[in-house]
């Protein structure tokens, strides 16, 4: 076989491995959400990419009762949570959002055919909206005829099918969220003023929340004698804070979007399956079957001390390089730095958002982050360190080694002394105040030497040491969580501790006990870390230790460096490409890297791309 074809098929079957889901565990309930349903979905290029057409609504129900699915109410789910008659096997919850008027034309015949159960999620100032006003919606525009009339509503809140919660009064729209004038979802995010350069607080943010939803909560109440108990949050997106003040004014149940299986925890918000680009019936069941699969992970590190400039225009022009080639690269996540290093060392002197303890180079995060999401498609995790900060007043802060040496460890502050975990516990929520993070990747600073000073951790065990780093990533998630709840959590491990796990004992790392306690692990692959030779050997050698440890494989990725730390020169594409090739190759699912230098263009675009892409064609388009 010629060399070329050998590798052009390795290649293949790699990334077809890595593309294949990973079925989840059996779900004790599905809750699906659906949107407009029409009879002309798809003709003359459709906007609406939620719509479902008639013809496959009617193949969904059938499919659902042919396939042994119970649909059932939210009456039920709310008595099963609440320990009451546990729900029948494979129970399924449909849900409607908007208020549309195809719901009572098109789906409430449907329902009362079938005898399938709903909740509809109401925005009141829609069904409010005067006539002659118009509204975009989905790419078309909207009068009042688009939505529900209130006595439809109460015709079928008294047929039993139907339940109505809340999809807010007004808060289903942007808001201008950051100084960048960047529209963020109106229940999820603090308002910026930019007459008066004035970010909402917590208590006024609830209070704006609370305002919305008694509004909504007493309207339909007063239209159909029932008050809602279902928040259904506009576009999936809410905060602790605002579920509890729903939950304050009686609505209990909490429902979002998202892949992650319901549970049937009072309290706990309610992901829904968003059912979109009109699937078949035969599609709707595959997703519902792998609902919390695992899909590969394709992720950037990018720097954002690359993007920043004093000069508004320049920096402008960094970040539309940046936004242009990852459009173009397609990985599926890009892991951004939230915190200023111009020089290097690893520690956050400042940061590049609004908070209580670190100067702000610039109030730049969040529209980064936004614009990556809105404009080129990826989810963006925020890339903060664990205990690397040099608060300004807090130089009395114990750290754990004092100043480090030219070229040796981070500084870092010791993270059992009760005020460094505050301190650093108010700059990771107020992170998650001000930007919409998908997720949270710790950085390589979050390690434990046994020179150290532990002071009260001098006793522990190296194993007791990692969980009580661990433990302290959590409290600082948690802290996170108030404002952003389904963040998740990502972890940078050095490649030795997997290599030589006896390494535990002077790092507080650990493979296994990193893989049980976050979504995802990063393994630095960089052997010139570690003075390792850097050979194809060395990384078939670790992922095969990776391999070993059981589930590892599926929450483990493998992040390359692009830049030689030893020589300070960048690596070259092709051998990045094959290091990369040859971990795939060994069963890898995950891969990324690090730096994404954007602004001269390494590695190279068209080199990396089918590697890196998360794109079912990762290559340049032939020419015409």
């Amino acid at each position: 076989m010629r060399p070329l074809l050998f590798l052009l098929i390795l290649l293949g079957a790699a990334l077809s491995a890595a593309a294949q889901p990973v079925a989840a565990p059996h779900p004790t309930l599905i809750v699906l959400a659906y949107h407009d349903v029409r009879d002309d979905v798809g003709l003359q290029a459709d906007h609406d990419p939620d719509a479902t057409s008639t013809d496959h609504l009617i193949a969904h129900f059938d499919w659902l009762r042919a396939n042994g699915y119970n649909m059932v109410s939210l009456s039920q789910v709310v008595d099963a949570s609440n320990g009451g008659k546990p729900l029948p096997k494979d129970a399924v919850l449909l849900t409607f959002d908007d208020g549309l008027e195809s719901f009572y034309t098109r789906v409430y015949p449907l329902l009362r055919a079938y005898h399938y159960p709903a909740l509809q999620a109401l925005v009141g100032s829609w069904m409010d909206m005067p006539d002659g006003k118009h509204m975009p919606y989905n790419g078309g525009d909207c009068t009042r005829s688009c939505f529900l009339t209130w006595d439809q509503v109460a015709e079928m809140q008294k047929s039993g099918l139907v339940e109505f919660g809340s999809h807010t009064w007004e808060m289903h729209q942007g808001q201008n969220g950051n100084p960048q004038g960047n529209q963020m979802p109106m229940a999820a995010s603090i308002a910026y003023d930019s007459a008066t350069k004035h970010y909402e607080t917590e208590a006024e943010y609830a209070a704006r929340v609370r305002k919305d939803l008694s509004h909504s909560a007493e309207e339909i109440a007063a239209r159909t004698g029932v008050r809602p108990r279902a928040a259904v949050w506009p576009y999936g997106a809410y905060t602790r804070v605002g579920r509890e003040v729903a939950a304050d004014l009686g609505m209990s149940v909490s429902l979002s979007l998202g892949d992650s299986v319901p549970t049937l925890i009072p309290g706990k918000t309610i992901p829904r399956l968003l059912v979109s680009g009109n699937v078949t019936a035969n599609r709707l069941g595959w997703l519902m079957r792998h609902q919390a699969r695992v899909d590969a992970t394709r992720a950037v590190q990018v720097d954002l001390d690359y993007i920043y400039d004093p000069d508004p225009a320049q920096q402008d022009r960094n970040l539309s390089k940046l936004l242009d080639r990852i459009k173009r690269m397609h990985p599926s996540q890009v892991w951004l730095q939230a915190y200023a290093d111009p020089d290097g060392d690893g520690v956050a002197d400042a940061v590049y958002f609004p908070n209580r303890h670190l100067p702000v180079r610039a109030d730049l995060f969040s529209r980064v982050s936004w614009q990556l999401r809105t404009r080129a498609g990826v989810r963006v995790y925020a890339w903060m360190p664990v205990l690397a900060f040099r608060f300004p007043d807090g130089k009395d802060l114990p750290s754990l080694a004092g100043e480090p040496k030219p070229g040796g460890d981070h500084f870092r502050l010791a993270p059992y002394d009760p005020r460094v975990r505050k301190m650093i516990g108010d700059v990771y929520e107020d992170l998650a105040m001000h930007a919409d993070e998908a997720g949270i990747l710790f950085s390589d600073d979050a390690y434990i030497r046994d020179t150290d000073n532990l002071g009260p951790w001098a006793k522990n065990t190296p194993a007791q040491n990692t969980q009580a780093l661990i433990d302290f990533t959590k409290e600082l998630t948690d802290r996170m969580r108030r404002w952003r709840p389904q963040v998740l959590t990502a972890r940078n491990l050095y490649a030795r501790p997997v290599l030589q796990p006896q390494a535990e004992a002077w790092m507080a790392q650990s493979l296994p006990a990193f893989v049980a306690a976050y979504d995802m692990t990063a393994i630095m692959a960089m052997p010139q870390l570690d003075q390792q030779s850097d050979r194809l050997g060395w990384y078939r050698k670790l992922t095969a230790q990776v391999a070993a440890v059981p589930g590892a494989m599926e929450r483990t990725l493998f992040e390359f460096a692009t830049m030689n730390w030893r020589t300070k020169q960048p690596i070259p594409d092709l051998d990045l490409a094959a290091r990369m090739r040859e971990v795939q190759a060994q069963g890898a699912r995950h891969i990324g890297y690090y730096p994404d230098d954007f602004l001269h263009n390494h590695p190279d675009l068209e080199t990396i791309r089918p590697f890196i892409s998360a794109s079912d064609y990762p290559y340049r388009e032939p020419a015409r």
